[in-house]
């Protein structure tokens, strides 16, 4: 088993939340008949796993500008996400159930980006992100 040390953008809530919805819809998507995968599946999967890309990204750059940057491209990720969601239930796609099931992830998501975004460089103490070792078991 390979892991990891804890990033220290891993440990924002914003991260955690963005995991959570990617995690989610992922396993939503993949159990969708092959059209539905094929057209919409991989926009809306993309457009999920983009808002942790761009956290992350974004917190390696430091509190900057840049940083600020990234996070506005993960909420427009978040919108897309949102749009494509809308369309998904609308096509019966998804049940009632799993859109409720992500309804309170994704309003809780929306404010924390916006807060973390006014946040960034208001201090300029970002932790570093330690080095990723590589371990094996």
């Amino acid at each position: 088993m390979v892991t990891m040390q804890k990033a220290a953008f891993q440990k924002l809530r914003v991260y955690a939340l963005s995991e959570e919805i990617a995690d989610t819809l992922w396993r939503i998507v993949v159990q969708w008949t092959p059209f539905a995968r094929e057209t919409i599946g991989p926009q809306l999967v993309r457009a999920a796993d983009s808002i942790g890309a761009n956290i992350a990204e974004g917190y390696g750059r430091g509190p900057n500008n840049d940083n600020k940057r990234f996070v506005r491209v993960a909420r427009g990720s978040l919108n897309e996400v949102i749009h494509f969601l809308r369309q998904a239930y609308r096509r019966q796609l998804m049940s009632a159930h799993e859109a409720q099931g992500l309804k309170p992830l994704i309003e809780e998501l929306g404010p924390k980006l916006n807060s973390y975004l006014k946040s960034i460089g208001r201090n300029n103490k970002q932790p570093t992100t330690p080095n990723l070792q590589l371990t094996t078991k």
